[in-house]
């Protein structure tokens, strides 16, 4: 089902897009098509045509490898980003080529297929599409889960011992089993029948992985799931250059974006205005994360606390500093000696971690790859205040541990500046 979605979404946006062209055609040429059509000196409008449509292509198989294993859904930030990426690739390719174009006819082409990729979008989210799936498995609270992913259709739940249903299985459905439990004789002839009826069977783990962004953490078994995936990944060893490449590049924007801050900040009150503070990264080494002071001075006398919603120790200007995620500016500078990655797990004080070892199971898992300046678990859940909270946000640093790849760092991105633009999450 998610692989017929993308690509009717794929199908409609070159729809939308052949749309645009034509009316912006008309717009700005008074012509209803290319054919025939005569530009200044001759040229040809047909070299843009195929960059923007090649660009459409390019940015919707982008668009795709983002998605990973997640299930896709109408994003109004991925139609921004197929329509950016698409436009970004025709200015390239113009340039490179010096092919002929028209700045009204590229402007009239871009706005109007963003409106109508935006438009198309809206009309689906109103009746999202659904997979639907009997499901065995005794992990009521995690079928819940599944169904909160709003893409799941569970037609009904069947203890791993129950009696099968005897009229079969619904055409469209699949059969998703929890392979921790033991089947009885009787239903483990009926998943057999299925599959051998064509009947997709699927692991209840992958499917809650796919439906939740998730680890179902009562089917981790001794950790080897995480920690296999991170020894065999081929993006690990390029991911530590490319993190570096882009703080690099942007550092002409959060260096002055950090002076203004510090300056604020400075204002603001007294102390000092990098705050330094001992976090745990990688295979558990210490390290000194720093950030712009958003505290009293002295704010934990009896040792470390976890932020709390209207927490008085945050100062006026610190309270918009940790909405704006502007607090966190200095956290380049870690980027760029090793401490921290762009992407991963949010890095922890090691007062917390020794507490959440103790008590959470494979919390050090979290700590097999690079910790990073927003992760995951921050863009999908926000602030943990508490062992609950925390437990919840390990399966979403899980996931990514499991599933990194540049595609997924890439949505997490463009979900961070989501985040930082409506402060989700901030304490």
């Amino acid at each position: 089902m998610s692989r017929r979605f993308l690509l009717s979404i794929f199908l409609s946006d070159l729809a939308c897009l052949g749309i645009a062209l034509v009316a912006s055609l008309w717009l700005v040429f008074g012509a209803y098509g290319p054919f025939g059509l005569t530009v200044p000196e001759g040229n040809s409008l047909w070299p843009f045509i195929g960059l923007m449509v090649g660009g459409a292509v390019l940015g919707s198989w982008v668009n795709r490898l983002a998605w990973g294993n997640a299930m896709p859904r109408p994003s109004y930030g991925r139609a921004a980003g197929i329509v950016g990426f698409a436009a970004a690739f025709t200015a390239i390719g113009l340039i490179l080529t010096r092919a002929y174009w028209s700045r009204p006819f590229f402007a009239f082409v871009v706005i109007i297929w963003f409106i109508l990729a935006v438009a198309h979008r809206a009309i689906r989210r109103r009746r999202p599409w659904t997979d639907q799936m009997v499901i065995v498995t005794i992990e009521h609270r995690l079928v819940e889960d599944i169904k909160g992913g709003g893409h799941a259709d569970v037609l009904a739940v069947l203890g791993p011992r129950d009696t099968p249903p005897g009229s079969g299985l619904p055409t469209e459905a699949t059969l998703v089993i929890d392979l921790r439990s033991v089947l009885s004789e009787d239903m483990a002839r009926f998943a057999s029948s299925a599959s051998i009826a064509g009947t997709p069977v699927r692991a209840f783990s992958t499917v809650y992985e796919e439906h939740t962004g998730r680890i179902p953490m009562a089917h981790l078994a001794e950790g080897w799931e995480l920690a296999r995936p991170v020894a065999r990944s081929s993006y690990a060893p390029f991911k530590r250059g490319l993190d570096v490449l882009v703080t690099l590049l942007l550092a002409p924007i959060w260096l002055l974006l950090g002076a203004i801050v510090w300056m604020v900040v400075k204002i603001d009150s007294s102390g000092a205005v990098i705050y330094r503070q001992e976090r745990v990264g990688r295979n558990e080494r210490p390290f000194t994360l720093y950030k712009f002071r958003t505290m009293i001075p002295h704010a934990e006398p009896d040792g470390p606390e976890f932020a709390k919603v209207n927490d008085p120790r945050i100062t006026t200007v610190g309270r918009f500093l940790r909405k704006s995620r502007l607090d966190e500016i200095p956290q380049f500078w870690n980027v760029l000696r090793g401490d921290l990655a762009l992407v991963g797990p949010r890095p922890e004080r090691p007062a917390f971690v020794e507490q959440f070892e103790q008590s959470i199971p494979f919390y050090g898992s979290r700590h097999l790859i690079r910790p990073g300046v927003t992760g995951w678990a921050q863009v999908n859940y926000g602030y943990a205040d508490d062992e609950a909270d925390t437990v919840e946000k390990l399966t979403f640093d899980l996931y990514y541990v499991k599933h990194s790849t540049p595609w997924l760092d890439l949505h997490i991105l463009g979900m961070s500046i989501w985040t930082v633009v409506t402060g989700f999450g901030a304490r």
